[in-house]
């Protein structure tokens, strides 16, 4: 597999340093002298000094059979411009692009950036998996945070203990993915009861996760 990066900082040469020992072809490009150096010294890279943005040192980079981009500078519009360049001159089949303004995601996608990562976003849903808030540990999220799965321990006061799963009045869009009851866990159907104790993992839309929790904890 042969990576192309764009883009200076630890992150790129820890990524450049990975790759590298997964056997992949890695090219990276940067326009300091100083930080060209660096990455020459400290990996196997090819390195090329240059603009990014610039095709004639993405084609030096070996743009023209790579199979991944990766746009990792601060600056969105050149991220942007450097993956649509990839898609249509070089047609390298992936492009990855940091966005430092999440405001500017919509756009990325719009205008066919394949993967995208919000700074922002994954930021805070890191703080969120790894935080519990009451009853409630946010486990994973999915699809760049388009999809949560969640934990909820019903507790004594809970509006929804000794009801079946079918009289509760769960939206549609909500769904039980399993019920884990002391050592058991349960797949969930319409007559299942649920105790105190339970703890129900829920796969939510984040708009709907307060939704959802207002009907498991009544708060």
């Amino acid at each position: 597999m042969r990576i192309i990066i764009v883009g200076d900082g630890k992150v790129t040469y820890h990524l450049i340093k990975k790759f590298i020992a997964k056997g992949y072809e890695v090219s990276a490009i940067n326009d300091q002298d100083e930080y060209c150096d660096y990455l020459a010294g400290k990996t196997n890279a090819l390195i090329i000094k240059g603009d990014g943005t610039n095709p004639y040192y993405l084609n030096q980079a070996g743009a023209n059979k790579a199979d991944i981009i990766l746009a990792l500078t601060d600056n969105d519009p050149d991220n942007l411009y450097i993956c649509q360049i990839a898609k249509s001159y070089f047609q390298i089949p992936k492009t990855f692009s940091v966005v430092n303004n999440p405001d500017n995601e919509d756009v990325f996608k719009q205008l066919g950036v394949e993967t995208i990562f919000n700074t922002t976003k994954l930021i805070s849903l890191l703080i969120e998996q790894r935080v519990e808030v009451s009853n409630v540990s946010n486990l994973i999220s999915i699809e760049e945070g388009r999809l949560n799965i969640s934990q909820v321990v019903l507790q004594p006061d809970s509006p929804i203990i000794g009801k079946t799963l079918k009289e509760i009045d769960l939206p549609l869009d909500i769904v039980f993915g399993c019920i884990i009851r002391k050592e058991k866990i349960l797949i969930p159907k319409g007559d299942t009861e649920l105790l105190e104790g339970d703890k129900a993992l829920i796969i939510t839309l984040p708009e709907k996760q307060a939704e959802a929790f207002e009907v498991l904890l009544g708060e």
